[in-house]
C-alpha cells in the first residue's frame, strides 16, 4: 500500500512535570531535576527518531510537536538537538511548524528566548485560567499574574501563541465563564485558543475526590450550556471553531500538527507512551511506545525503536478512526476514506443522521453540523456501530489514544 499523503508530523513526548495536576491522566511523572535518567531519555528519543526515519522514507516533514508532561522543563539545548535531528532525517515541506507546550511559571518563561532560538516557533501555553481561586482548585503551580506575564512574554518571543483554558469547573455558571473567556482573550491576545471541558478521568485525584463527595462537577446539561457559550463568545471575538476544542484567528493560526491527526496523515511518535500512525506496504500501522521512561530507554537500547511491534489496522479500523477524528473538524472527512464502512449516501444510518440535521455532505465529504458537533460522541457511535464487527467493537467503543493535551490521535 502506497502512502496517501507525503506529509509527516513528529510528536515528541516529554513525560516530566513539576507537579501532577489532579485532573491529568496523561503519561506523566514527577520532575526531580535534570537527572542522568532524563539525559539518557533524550539520547533514546534521538535514536528512536533515526530508527523510525527508515519507515517513513519519501515523507516530508511538516510539523514537530513537543508535548507532555511539561516539555518546557527540558533544556533548550536538548530541544534544539531534537529539532535539528528531525530536519536532518526528513526533508522539510515548506516552513515547519514547531510547537512546544509550556507552563507559565517563572522558571519556564525565563527560557522562552532560548526555546525560540532553538527553532520553536509556536508556543502552547497551559494557562487553564487567569483566576487565582480556579488555578488553586485545579492544582496549578502558577497564579493569574504569572499567567498574564508569561503570555505577554510569549507574544513578544514567538510568532504564534496558543493558550489552553479549562471550563465546567465546580459551581461555574455561564455568566462566570463568559466573563472569564472574554477577559482572557482581551488580556492575552492569542492566535489560537483550546478551551477544554474539565472531565473526571479514571485514576486521577479528582476522581477520588468525586468518589469521596469532595468534588461535584457540573451536570451534563450545564456543561452543554457552557460549550454553547464558548462557541458564541469566541466567534464574536473573531475566532473560528475549526475543531470541537480548537479555535483560531484565521486559517493560518490553526494547529498544523493537530490537523495531521484529524486529517489522517502519517506521524511518528517518540518518547514514553507516544503514539504513531504510519503507512506500510501491508497497510496503516499504529505504534505505541513503552509507558515508563526506564522501559522506553531499555527498549530503544535493545531494538532501536521505543515501541513494541506495531499493530496493523484493518481497513475497517482505519476508516473508523478517520470518522472519529475527521468529524471533529469543520472540513469533515472524505467519503472515500470511509468506503470500508459501506457508508454510501444511500445507507440507512447516514440518511437518518442527515435527516436529523446532525450530518451533512458537501463535495464528497461528510461533515458534522453545529448540532451534530454538540453530540458528536453519540453521532459517531451511531455511525460506526452500524458496521460493527467483533474485531472492531472494542476499537469503536474506546476513545482514540491521547499523547498530550495538544495531541489527540
Amino acid at each position: 500500500m502506497v502512502t496517501t499523503s507525503p506529509a509527516l508530523g513528529v510528536y515528541v513526548h516529554w513525560p516530566y512535570c513539576a507537579r501532577i495536576c489532579p485532573y491529568c491522566d496523561f503519561n506523566v511523572y514527577r520532575h526531580r531535576g535534570r537527572t542522568d535518567t532524563e539525559a539518557v531519555l533524550v539520547e533514546a528519543i534521538l535514536s528512536d527518531l533515526s530508527a523510525q526515519a527508515a519507515l517513513t522514507v519519501g515523507h516530508r516533514l511538516t510539523s514537530i510537536y513537543f508535548g507532555g508532561g511539561t516539555p518546557s522543563l527540558m533544556a533548550p539545548a536538548d530541544v534544539a538537538r531534537i529539532i535539528n535531528a528531525c530536519r536532518a532525517l526528513w526533508p522539510a515541506s515548506g516552513a515547519v511548524e514547531i510547537t512546544l507546550e509550556a507552563n507559565p511559571t517563572d522558571a519556564e518563561s525565563g527560557r522562552f528566548e532560548d526555546f525560540a532560538a532553538s527553532g520553536v516557533n509556536r508556543l502552547s501555553l497551559g494557562l487553564q485560567s487567569l483566576d487565582d481561586a480556579a488555578l488553586q482548585m485545579l492544582g496549578r503551580n502558577h497564579g493569574g499574574g504569572e499567567a498574564r506575564m508569561a503570555a505577554m512574554l510569549a507574544r513578544r518571543t514567538f510568532p504564534s501563541l496558543s493558550v489552553d483554558l479549562i471550563y465546567a469547573l465546580p459551581g461555574q455558571t455561564v455568566e462566570d465563564w463568559r466573563e472569564a473567556l472574554r477577559r482572557s482573550v482581551d488580556a492575552l491576545s492569542p492566535d489560537h485558543i483550546s478551551p477544554y471541558q474539565l472531565t473526571i478521568e479514571t485514576g486521577t485525584a479528582f476522581e477520588r475526590a468525586v468518589l469521596r463527595g469532595q468534588l461535584s462537577p457540573p451536570e451534563e446539561e450545564a456543561c452543554a450550556d457552557l460549550f454553547e457559550e464558548t462557541q458564541l463568545v469566541l466567534c464574536d471575538m473573531g475566532f473560528e471553531a475549526y475543531e470541537i476544542s480548537n479555535h483560531a484567528r484565521g486559517e493560518s493560526a490553526r494547529s498544523r500538527h493537530n490537523l495531521s491527526y484529524w486529517r489522517g496523515d502519517a506521524y511518528v511518535g517518540v518518547g514514553p507512551g507516544a503514539h504513531g500512525r504510519l503507512p506500510t506496504a501491508q497497510g496503516w500501522v499504529a505504534t505505541e511506545a513503552a509507558l515508563r521512561p526506564v522501559d522506553y530507554v531499555s527498549l530503544v537500547g535493545r531494538q532501536g525503536f521505543g515501541h513494541a511491534p506495531p499493530t496493523l489496522l484493518s481497513p475497517v479500523e482505519r476508516a473508523e478512526e478517520r470518522a472519529i477524528m475527521g468529524l471533529r473538524t469543520t472540513e469533515g472527512v472524505s467519503l472515500d476514506d470511509l468506503a470500508p464502512l459501506k457508508l454510501g449516501l444511500r445507507s440507512d444510518v447516514l440518511r437518518e443522521l442527515i435527516e436529523l440535521g446532525l450530518l451533512t455532505h458537501r463535495q464528497h465529504r461528510l461533515i458534522a453540523t453545529e448540532s451534530g458537533r454538540r453530540v458528536l460522541n453519540a453521532v459517531t457511535r451511531r455511525l460506526l456501530t452500524e458496521n460493527e464487527t467483533e474485531d472492531s467493537q472494542a476499537f469503536v467503543s474506546s476513545s482514540p489514544p491521547r499523547d498530550s493535551k495538544g495531541a489527540a490521535p
